[in-house]
């Protein structure tokens, strides 16, 4: 495992900002790390990445202790917090290759041109870094993570302030790094969660409440999988009661059915072969999700 977290508590006063959790996250996956405002997302990573310590618990990056070996951590660790720390009055190429020396980059040059490339900076690169919208700040941000090709890359909000076309590229970029590396992603946005992360990890007043595919999740919150169906023929209910572990059927008018079977009852072969069996036109068979807002609001209400 690239990352292992026990039992991490954080206390500040009175208040547990993190309370007792404990999840790993594995190299060749995206994991989303979702909560509400104030649920603990950033202080947990802020543990991870050495920034502050622990109150109890422990945490571990490639094996090595974020306590006991602050500094192997972080050479394994690119990190990209929630409110960009650049140096503004740097210019883009300038401030990279600041970074780069001080991770001791090997082909510094090299490293940095690469960067500028893989994160759409090639027009910016001679501009100063302050001048730039906060889209472009976000990519300067990101190609700083990546400059001394961590192991594990920890993305609070990376995101932010990006426009449609910059979202795409950057999406693409990040699901791409999730294949060779360990990737854990903090957003808001449900859809870049959707689209990137192989896994979710929820925590709601710093306590965990879910570590799980979105699918399941999506299962366990419903308690039941929900399909919809559309024949070309006229059918009727008491037929379609024939299919084996079904829950309710609910007729949607012209030809649809709403099919609903327990959470664990994937019936979508048993309607096809119900079809074939009976000589049926299945023009539509599609499987009805709750949206993951809908599970985020369930699991944090």
């Amino acid at each position: 495992m690239s990352v292992i977290v026990q039992n991490l508590t954080k206390i500040y006063g009175q208040q547990k900002a993190v309370d007792n959790i404990s999840f790993e996250a594995k190299k060749g996956e995206v994991l989303g790390f979702l909560g509400p405002n104030g649920a603990g997302k950033t202080t947990t990573m802020k543990i991870v990445t050495c920034f502050i310590p622990q109150t109890e618990g422990t945490a571990e990056v490639c094996g090595f202790d974020v306590a006991k070996d602050p500094l192997a951590v972080r050479a394994r660790i690119g990190y990209l917090p929630e409110h960009n720390p650049v140096y503004k009055d740097l210019y883009v190429k300038e401030y990279l290759s600041f970074v780069a020396g001080l991770h001791k980059v090997k082909n510094k040059r090299q490293r940095v041109a690469e960067m500028i490339e893989r994160t759409g900076l090639q027009r910016e690169q001679n501009k100063i870094i302050g001048s730039l919208s906060k889209g472009y700040r976000q990519r300067v941000g990101l190609a700083q993570a990546m400059l001394h090709d961590p192991e594990v890359l920890i993305l609070d909000e990376p995101t932010s302030g990006l426009d449609p076309n910059q979202l795409i590229e950057i999406r693409s970029l990040i699901k791409e790094l999730g294949q060779e590396k360990t990737v854990i992603f903090s957003t808001h946005i449900m859809q870049e969660v959707q689209a990137l992360c192989d896994r979710v990890i929820i925590i709601n007043k710093g306590e965990m409440v879910a570590n799980d595919t979105i699918e399941t999740l999506q299962q366990k919150v419903t308690g039941e999988t929900v399909i919809t169906v559309e024949f070309a023929q006229n059918i009727l209910q008491k037929e379609l009661n024939k299919i084996e572990q079904i829950k309710t059927i609910k007729s949607l008018g012209n030809g649809r059915w709403q099919i609903i079977s327990e959470a664990n009852k994937d019936i979508r072969a048993s309607v096809f072969n119900f079809a074939v069996a009976n000589n049926l036109t299945l023009l539509e068979m599609k499987k009805e999700q709750y949206s993951v807002e809908d599970v985020f609001q369930e699991l944090t209400k």
